[in-house]
């Protein structure tokens, strides 16, 4: 996708873990700099699995980024040179994001989002449902079931090696010790 002068749009990104959400996002960033616009990328504070500054892909890769803890940062940290962001982990932030992005992009910014679609239950993830919606373009990742080896479209968390609950916090960040791709057949949520 290409700027085009004074257009601008959000575009997003979204599947279970470990089906490369962060580095599709990091490969987006680094056209952008091939280029040469300019680009801010944001994170949110508390994602600090693998780092408390950059984005990082679970294989590895990483790009530059600016933790944030509230969606308005964003606005305070971004001027009218900067013409793209990119937001990694945005089902971290509150439904103020969703504002913030739509005003990004109906000032000409290309606005580029990462993020989980459902949490460890299968039920839709904070704001990602609503700018699903609001996107202009959806790019929906899948990985592969660690059980079966079908496609994986969801996020089985396990505490103790054992399926979590309905009863269990919707965030818990973590990676592998926590987190498995599983396909609908798969994913277990045991009742509380």
């Amino acid at each position: 996708m290409y700027k085009i002068a004074n257009t601008g749009w959000i575009e997003i990104i979204t599947g279970p873990m470990y089906c490369g959400k962060s580095e599709e996002l990091i490969r987006r960033i680094r056209r952008v700099k091939i280029a040469r616009q300019q680009i801010k990328v944001f994170k949110p504070m508390i994602d600090h699995r693998y780092s408390k500054s950059d984005v990082v892909s679970h294989s590895g890769a990483s790009i530059e980024a600016i933790p944030i803890d509230h969606p308005e940062e964003i606005l305070e940290r971004t001027d009218e040179q900067i013409d793209v962001i990119a937001i990694d982990e945005v089902n971290f932030f509150p439904p103020e994001i969703i504002a913030i992005c739509e005003k990004m992009a109906d000032s000409g910014k290309r606005v580029i989002l990462a993020g989980l679609d459902r949490d460890f239950r299968g039920e839709p993830f904070g704001a990602i449902p609503e700018l699903l919606a609001r996107a202009d373009y959806v790019e929906k990742l899948q990985a592969i079931c660690v059980i079966c080896g079908n496609p994986a479209t969801r996020t089985q968390r396990l505490i103790n090696g054992q399926p979590a609950t309905d009863q269990d916090p919707v965030i818990m960040v973590g990676a592998s010790e926590f987190y498995e791709a599983r396909c609908r057949k798969c994913h277990r949520v045991l009742k509380g």
